[in-house]
């Protein structure tokens, strides 16, 4: 997988989940669930605002000296016993990671949920040489089984009900126990169990890279990823380049603005600290560490206008309270990252040749900025993308000449006169039961579900001007 998940044009993929309702039910009632606890937190913790005040300036000090403390970071990690490479492209990332399993001649790897390895396309990479990877997050788990992708940064099967989840693991795995959450999760622990104890390489994601001591910070709901990263002999860890918090202090304010805002809880299940390979006197933990920090297009995104999403600490926070996810879900976006953050990021690394079409994926209702942990603002951001899409003349020509034809009548005030006044009386002839007669371009995509009002045949302006003769 990589960062594009699907093929289909944006309407068909939009038109096939508008029509999911399956999906939809399951994603209004984890918006509602999520939304309500998200706002027993906020207001248990109190000062809300200054803690994402805090969140915010601790996130743009980093980024405005992230050359200093990647620099620090490697030396750290390298000083701990671990090994450190800094990829350019997802390509050098996956290619690395390639060659260290190849040279542990690795057959089986287990994994832990991680938003960067899907974003470079590593499991396709490693299971072209034969390698086994076996996702281990309960959700991940289930679409590797199934054959699906996430939509969602947290919950990656939220777009799943438990009827469709036990078909897979009966369909796929033989199982034939009831649907309910606690047998379907102990016959996966079981099956996922064996192979923990087989894997040669674990790979982990990372939250939070601390410089201060050269530690990643992991978080977590289930206990799979303490199992990823001390079983195995060898951990990988691989983490975009901005997920970095300077030292212990700033990781306590980032962790609790990052579990209530994601899920609604004070603090996820499992909050993991690691420091390099195992050390002499240690019982557990692996023997060698690697540290892959990946730019795969960040350093661009750094010096551009839209520098202040690299703020973002992946809670999904926006996704839980966006209207128009609500609808299509993480699918209908075609991008391992969906929503609001979706739109504003995927577009910059992908390209807007694959994404030019998320940025609309949008109301500008800005509720995604209000619910933002570090503030970015996205719906900024996401306007901010439409206008370089329209300057750079990525929109349809029928548009682009529409408007053009709208503002010249708009800037002469006699042609316009004459047009609104032809105009309101061709429309009064016309629409029929809310419906032109022609359903071609943007207007059939508008008026397809909803009515046009019924044009009485003259303009405003005549409609004013007559008003004193009735």
């Amino acid at each position: 997988m990589s960062l594009k998940t699907s093929n289909l044009a944006f309407k068909v993929r939009v038109d096939e989940q508008i029509h999911n309702d399956i999906m939809r039910k399951a994603i209004v009632m984890a918006q509602e669930r999520i939304g309500t606890n998200r706002q027993k937190m906020v207001d248990e913790l109190g000062h809300w605002e200054e803690w994402r005040d805090s969140a915010k300036q601790i996130r743009n000090h980093v980024l405005a000296n992230l050359d200093a403390y990647l620099y620090q970071l490697s030396e750290k990690v390298t000083e701990n016993g671990g090994k450190v490479f800094f990829a350019e492209t997802a390509e050098q990332a996956t290619e690395y990671i390639r060659k260290v399993a190849l040279e542990k001649n690795a057959k089986k790897i287990v994994k832990s949920k991680s938003m960067v390895t899907e974003e470079i396309g590593m499991n396709h990479v490693l299971e072209a040489e034969g390698i086994q990877v076996v996702e281990t997050d309960l959700g991940e788990y289930i679409l590797q089984v199934a054959g699906d992708k996430p939509s969602h940064i947290v919950v990656p099967a939220i777009h799943k009900d438990r009827y469709q989840i036990r078909k897979v693991l009966h369909e796929k795995l033989g199982y034939d126990g009831p649907e309910t959450p606690e047998a379907m999760t102990l016959f996966i622990r079981q099956k996922i169990r064996q192979d923990f104890l087989e894997a040669d390489i674990g790979i982990s994601g990372c939250n939070f890279a601390v410089p201060e001591t050269g530690s990643i910070c992991l978080v977590t709901n289930e206990g799979n990823l303490r199992l990823a990263t001390t079983v195995p002999k060898t951990h990988i860890a691989v983490m975009g380049m901005e997920r970095i918090a300077p030292t212990f202090e700033e990781v306590d304010v980032l962790i609790t603005m990052l579990a209530r805002s994601a899920v609604g809880a004070k603090l996820t299940g499992y909050n993991t600290w690691l420091t390099g390979p195992r050390v002499e006197g240690e019982t557990d933990g692996p023997e060698e560490f690697h540290l892959v920090i990946v730019d795969n297009g960040r350093s661009k995104i750094l010096q551009s206008e839209f520098q202040e999403v690299l703020r973002c600490i992946r809670c999904g926070a926006c996704l839980n309270t966006c209207p128009a996810y609500r609808q299509i879900g993480g699918h209908g976006y075609g991008s391992i990252y969906p929503g609001p953050i979706g739109s504003v990021i995927s577009p910059l690394l992908g390209g807007y040749e694959e994404f030019k079409e998320l940025p609309y994926a949008c109301s500008l209702c800005t509720a995604c900025n209000s619910v933002c942990p570090v503030k970015i603002p996205l719906a900024q951001l996401i306007l901010k993308h439409r206008e370089h899409i329209a300057q750079n003349g990525m929109t349809p020509t029928a548009e682009r000449l529409s408007i053009f034809g709208f503002n010249f009548a708009n800037s002469h005030p006699n042609l316009w006169k004459v047009g609104v006044n032809i105009g309101a009386k061709v429309a009064g002839k016309l629409i029929k039961n809310g419906k032109a007669p022609v359903q071609i371009g943007a207007l059939a995509e508008w008026t397809k579900a909803r009515d046009l009002p019924q044009a009485e045949g003259q303009s405003f302006r005549e409609w004013f001007n007559n008003r004193g003769d009735k």
